[in-house]
């Protein structure tokens, strides 16, 4: 589990100055906490950790030297400014689940010999205990043929009695539909000898 530092931030600091200087705003809350602390992070460090996080990855928060086990519940894009504007975290208590989600990773897709994979969902909604949250839900489609569908009710996640679903098992996860536009071979031999 990564840990992020943060400080707290009083109400008379305006967001947008923060920004300005290399903030990241944010907001920490749960059951245990009275009111949401107001946070500020160094946006680098921010950064740093979207890299290997996301929404729905637990992270160890310390605000001020006092550390919460935490959970990346909403982080708000600034896509003009290609920046992160204010990430939010909910403090986890170890005998209460929480609502969270597992982002979905296609992989060995390249694999695929005939058809295309079509991604149906890129996250699965759930609710558990901190002890069993996941982040990321790898989905291996390589040994797919056209006309194949996985569903959630599928994956590990589905199985697992820690986890209350909150997405329809039903739901698609990946299909692998017909290629429609057929290039004829000369055109590949072509550009294979370029």
């Amino acid at each position: 589990m990564n840990t992020l530092k943060a400080e707290k931030r009083s109400t008379d600091e305006k967001a947008k100055k923060l920004r300005r200087e290399g903030f990241v705003t944010g907001n920490l809350f749960g059951r245990e906490i009275e009111n949401s602390i107001m946070l500020k992070l160094s946006k680098k460090d921010v950064e740093q950790l979207l890299k290997v996080d996301n929404k729905g990855s637990q992270v160890m928060l310390e605000v001020d030297g006092k550390q919460y086990d935490a959970l990346i519940k909403d982080i708000q894009y600034n896509a003009m400014a290609r920046r992160v504007d204010e990430i939010d975290f909910q403090a986890l208590v170890s005998n209460e689940k929480v609502h969270s989600v597992a982002e979905v990773i296609l992989v060995n897709a390249e694999k695929v010999a005939s058809g295309v994979v079509q991604e149906g969902l890129s996250e699965i909604a759930y609710k558990a205990l901190p002890a069993a949250l996941v982040d990321k839900v790898k989905v291996d489609v390589g040994n797919m043929k056209v006309g194949d569908t996985i569903r959630v009710k599928d994956l590990e996640i589905a199985k697992d009695k820690e986890i209350d679903l909150s997405t329809d098992p039903e739901a698609v996860v990946a299909t692998v539909t017909a290629v429609h536009n057929v290039v004829p071979e000369t055109e590949t031999e072509e550009t294979a000898e370029e």
